[in-house]
């Protein structure tokens, strides 16, 4: 399910501009928060906060949109998209991430197609691979002395 942001915006939960939701959200489809959450846990398939959304917890999404302000973690599995006036504090992990001009961000970025592991973790396997060394290239050099 696709989610855009216009009148015709298919969604299957809205939280209101004037709404006030506390607790856990779990929704197998997309969510619009427009008002303010806050919770132990947001999971949903498609998250979208508009510009007057306000969400203070951990978010678990497929993919998350923000306008509004988040203070928690967000992870993703396809995408996180941060348009101009988003405000986010927390560690976001998601294989893409788009982030537009004006938006305020205050956190760890974990940007991998493996959400499971650390990216230094991944990096520094990758870069361990080879064993290529000055050694093996120019033979065994001699010491100096200083």
């Amino acid at each position: 399910m696709a989610l855009v942001k216009n009148q015709t915006e298919v969604t299957n939960s809205t939280i209101g501009e004037n709404s006030y939701f506390n607790g856990k959200f779990f929704i197998n489809g997309s969510l619009k928060i427009d008002g303010k959450f806050e919770g132990k846990s947001l999971q949903a398939e498609h998250l979208y906060i508009g510009v007057t959304g306000k969400v203070k917890t951990n978010i678990t999404a497929s993919s998350v949109i923000v306008e509004g302000i988040v203070a928690g973690n967000v992870t993703a599995r396809n995408r996180v998209m941060l348009l101009p006036t988003s405000k986010i504090l927390g560690d976001i992990k998601t294989p893409e991430l788009i982030i537009q001009n004006g938006v305020i961000l205050e956190g760890r970025c974990m940007i991998s197609n493996d959400l499971k592991h650390s990216a230094k973790d991944l990096i520094e396997l990758e870069y361990s691979k080879d064993s290529l060394s000055v050694e093996k290239i120019f033979g065994k050099q001699p010491t100096t002395k200083e």
